[in-house]
């Protein structure tokens, strides 16, 4: 029973480490916009204003994923919460964990490859 404990407090700290690091995403792409508005006040160009658009669209992209993954996290700490202490219980739940970890490390390495392709562009263009 004790170990069981101990794992559903260490599955419920990842969801928690995962709802800052989406939070954060979240306020780096609001100032990311705002560099993108600075941008398109330049006028310079149909390339460059192409470029900006991809970004816009990646970026209200990136916030539907953020609130999928969000709300993934909200039901899988509301599953926690309601979970029996049966014995079956620890081979279950980890299964389903892993799809939302790797969804999670998927998420963050195309947050940070956008991200570093849209500082690429800042440089070259503000």
């Amino acid at each position: 029973m004790e170990s069981q404990l101990l794992f559903l407090s260490d599955l419920n700290f990842n969801l928690e480490v995962w709802k800052r690091e989406l939070k954060f995403q979240e306020s780096e792409m609001d100032y990311f916009e705002e560099k993108l508005e600075h941008v398109a006040m330049r006028k310079l160009g149909s390339n460059v204003m192409v470029q900006l658009e991809g970004f816009q669209n990646k970026i209200i992209r990136e916030r539907e994923v953020m609130g999928q993954l969000r709300h993934r996290i909200r039901m899988k700490k509301r599953e926690i919460a309601q979970i029996k202490y049966q014995e079956d219980s620890e081979v279950k739940f980890p299964e389903k964990q892993t799809l939302l970890r790797d969804e999670m490390k998927t998420f963050v390495k195309m947050h940070y490859d956008l991200k570093e392709d849209m500082m690429d562009f800042f440089l070259k263009y503000l």
